[in-house]
């Protein structure tokens, strides 16, 4: 699609959302065909998120700011209940049991729910992405017929009982512990210490008849590692706690206030030995333990490994909440006034600003391709859930990306929803627009379904695992050639050959300079380089560590950490530049073509903007380069300030989802209000004379 420069107003934009036509005869510009936009970024499982999107569009699942706590929790547990009602959460538990076995369209439809109410989200997470989720995928059938109906309906409420105090990201080191009787044939569950609590457990505080509990299983005298116990928490009747039983309640938070978060421990509480969930490991009535897998540690990150589907919603999530956010505040950014820079009568609209634009389209070129990726990442965990790709390399690549994306995409939604906030002024602190509600709602996603920093260390591990094997099985010759080549690539780099090379090519040219930048190879080169560079760099300086103590390994792995989170977080922002890049290439219409390039080549070159010093320092760009990015970026900036409220649009979120007072047009009434009343004024000839201009003139009069 094409438009010329000064229509009144795009397809799918608001009135006042163009940027002022250019001086000179009219361009032919590109246009965003919003309609097929938005079908692209729905992905896969379209029809299951309009679904959510409808349901999440209703009243009775919105969420009521100014409730106590205690308010906020029932309504939402009643919520709950209206989902059940309504067919909602049922989509990935067999079909024998009412479910659908759609785990992608199941995971895409629960995501959407953040838009309603975040603690709705998290709870109905709880129920049944973790607590249902953990019977169906650690347990067996037996465990199944028992079990999840009740959890399905709600007649089970129940928790995910693995955090402890003393132990959060590192489960395998939790300390409650379940112990087999023979005599009895029961496991015996205890927390034997304080830190040994469960804690932060939704559901715990209140409403849990139930709970899917971690604990180290013990028998004939072995520990064999952390498995997970049903166990029944509360009398039905009563709702209270049964014997051997306690907890207490996490209270109040900074976020999230309708999920009951609470304490649990256990003084040597029996279950029957068949409420172990047994599908990875086994105890026979004579305490024998037996499983499928025969390595502790594989074992372990295999029972781990199937709950993956917390982090690929919360990826989700932040991705739909950062679109909310920006859809407010660049639809604010297209009426709001302020200043009068380049008219003595007329006030600037705020995205015609270069520094509001630089903070509004850098991080809406970010939330597009942590879109792109999610949508892969959604489509990694239904082959490997639904079966159709469902190896052990499937799975190890799956933890490894979920892991990388949740990462970024809950940072990038905390520092998208603050900086909209600021965006807005005042009006943006205000409840009522939602900003400040929902970064104290989403604060929490940074650490939970697993901490940022320690995820992006487990992407690092396994980068350098990687890394290891491509030597494992080469002759000498070949691992010789490589060698000698790292050698030489540090050496240009090191010299300044490359920055030498880079200079003739540009010749000096600033407009040669960014043309390399922008073309896609370029990017792709830079954003990959660095990754390959650091990891390779911290292989070498950890190279020979597994021949050391256990003490002096973690003293050298320690010295190179922060290093390792870095290429972590370098891998996974190539991962989403490759998601954007792939994306592009299913889109047909040319118009929305090139302004989803403007859009990419501005994600791109914001890494390499973010990341300069790294590339001067190492020789990949030289003086000459470095200098265009910035220059570059800021044309891009004029590029997309056309389509801003086109690709916001494309997101498909309506009033209904978004619920900010700044964003229904009533800033649009409000300005256009005062111009008039202004202009009027002036007409008349009734207007006071402004003493600035009656000073000048009184000074013109005297020279004269």
């Amino acid at each position: 699609m094409t438009e010329v420069v000064d229509r009144p107003a795009g397809k799918g934009q608001r009135p006042g959302a163009a940027s002022k036509p250019a001086p000179g005869p009219l361009r032919v510009q590109p246009a965003v065909d919003v309609e097929a936009l938005g079908r692209q970024l729905l992905g896969k499982w379209a029809d299951v998120r309009l679904q959510a999107r409808e349901l999440a569009a209703r009243p009775e699942l919105h969420k009521i700011e100014g409730l106590t706590h205690t308010e906020h929790r029932k309504r939402v547990f009643g919520q709950l209940r209206y989902l059940v009602e309504n067919e909602a959460v049922h989509r990935a538990f067999p079909a024998a049991l009412g479910g659908s076995d759609d785990h992608g369209g199941n995971i895409a439809g629960f995501e959407e729910l953040v838009v309603a109410d975040p603690s709705l989200q998290i709870k109905a997470g709880v129920q049944w992405g973790l607590f249902g989720s953990a019977v169906m995928h650690l347990g067996t059938a037996e465990h199944h017929a028992a079990w999840l109906p009740g959890i399905m309906n709600l007649d089970i409420p129940g928790c995910f009982a693995m955090t402890e105090t003393g132990h959060g990201s590192d489960v395998a080191s939790i300390a409650t512990t379940a112990t087999y009787d023979p005599s009895t044939e029961e496991f015996v569950v205890h927390t034997p210490f304080r830190a040994a609590w469960k804690d932060y457990i939704g559901n715990a505080a209140t409403d849990g008849l139930g709970a899917v509990v971690f604990a180290q299983l013990v028998t004939r005298g072995v520990n064999h590692g952390v498995h997970a116990f049903y166990v029944e928490l509360r009398d039905p009747e009563t709702r209270e706690f049964l014997p051997g039983i306690g907890g207490e309640d996490d209270g109040i938070k900074g976020g999230l206030n309708g999920i009951d978060n609470g304490r649990l421990h256990f003084t040597n509480v029996r279950i029957p030995r068949t409420n172990l969930l047994n599908r990875y490991g086994d105890v026979a009535p004579d305490g024998t333990y037996s499983s499928p897998i025969a390595s502790p540690g594989r074992r372990f990150f295999t029972m781990l490994g199937t709950l993956v589907q917390g982090r690929v919603s919360l990826d989700g999530a932040a991705v739909a909440a950062s679109k909310v956010a920006l859809k407010a505040a660049i639809g604010y950014a297209t009426e709001r006034r302020q200043f009068n820079a380049s008219s003595h009568t007329e006030e600037e609209v705020l995205l015609d600003y270069q520094r509001h634009q630089r903070r509004l389209f850098t991080r809406l070129a970010t939330t597009y391709a942590a879109g792109f990726a999610h949508e892969q990442l959604l489509q990694k965990f239904d082959d490997v859930f639904s079966g159709a790709h469902d190896t052990d390399e499937d799975r190890q690549d799956l933890e490894t990306l979920a892991a990388a994306l949740k990462a970024l995409s809950t940072w990038h939604a905390l520092d998208t929803l603050q900086e909209c906030r600021e965006a807005c002024g005042g009006a943006g602190f205000l409840i009522e627009n939602r900003f400040a509600s929902l970064r104290a709602d989403l604060d929490v996603y940074a650490t939970f379904e697993g901490d940022n920093t320690v995820l992006l260390q487990l992407v690092a591990k396994r980068l350098l695992a990687d890394y290891a094997k491509e030597f494992r099985s080469v002759d000498f010759g070949v691992l010789a050639r490589y060698v000698v080549g790292q050698a030489t690539g540090a050496a240009i780099h090191r010299t300044g050959l490359r920055q030498v090379a880079q200079f003739m090519a540009d010749t000096g040219s600033v407009q040669r300079a960014a043309i390399a930048l922008r073309d896609e190879e370029g990017q792709r080169a830079l954003l990959t380089d660095r990754v390959q560079t650091m990891v390779a760099e911290a292989a070498a300086s950890l190279r020979g560590s597994n021949r050391l103590s256990q003490e002096k390994g973690a003293a050298l792995f320690n010295r190179h950490q922060n290093e390792l989170i870095d290429a972590a977080q370098a891998h996974a922002e190539l991962l989403q530049w490759e998601a954007f890049t792939d994306a592009l290439r299913e889109v047909e219409d040319p118009g929305t073509r090139l302004v989803l390039t403007w859009l990419r080549d501005l994600f791109g070159l914001s890494l390499i903007e973010k990341n300069l010093s790294w590339y001067l320092m190492n020789g990949r760009l030289s003086m000459q380069r470095g200098r265009t990015v910035g220059e570059y970026i800021n044309r891009l900036l004029v590029k997309i300030r056309p389509h801003a409220m086109d690709l916001v649009e494309a997101f498909g979120y309506g009033d209904e989802h978004v619920r900010a007072a700044v964003a229904t047009g009533a800033e649009k009434g409000r300005q256009d209000e005062a111009r008039a009343y202004f202009r009027s004024q002036r007409a008349s000839g009734q207007a006071p004379v402004d003493e600035k201009v009656l000073l000048a003139r009184t000074a013109a009069a005297k020279r004269s």
